[in-house]
């Protein structure tokens, strides 16, 4: 039961990571001046990155759960390839969002290293890579419920 609601969660953030990639933030571009689409654009990636802490967290106590359960039937360690893969897309969170935004409004006002387009891109590839840690627990869970 706990391993169904695990890929439950999993697969309720990979939804809104797909959402926001393929569907919201194109939809936005399309339609609106680019200043206006890139504010409604940053505050939905605002919204997603909170809802990420909350369900890595999640995910991380469900997964140490399991795998302590493992432990003691002697099938595993606390270190499961799971709670790898939530580690890593909490990761690309807190990398991809909360310190990248930050640079990324210094790049827009001129200051900083690196320019807003390159900021973009790395924050773009995190959330990319986000994407697939989810679609690989996901997967995992899948095999397993």
């Amino acid at each position: 039961m706990l391993s169904r609601f695990r890929t439950v969660l999993a697969a309720l953030w990979l939804g809104l990571v797909v959402t926001l990639a393929a569907v919201a933030a194109p939809v936005l571009f399309a339609g609106l001046e680019r200043v206006e689409a890139g504010r409604l654009a940053g505050n939905m990636f605002r919204i997603e990155a909170y809802a990420a802490l909350g369900l890595a967290a999640a995910l991380f106590l469900i997964e140490r759960r399991l795998a302590s359960l493992r432990m003691r039937a002697g099938q595993g360690s606390m270190l499961s390839m799971n709670l790898l893969l939530v580690l890593g897309a909490l990761f690309c969170t807190v990398l991809g969002y909360f310190a990248l935004q930050p640079m990324m409004e210094a790049a827009r006002a001129g200051q900083g290293r690196l320019s807003f387009g390159a900021l973009h891109g790395i924050s773009s590839v995190m959330f990319v890579l986000k994407g697939l840690l989810l679609l690989a627990l996901v997967w995992r869970g899948a095999g397993t419920t």
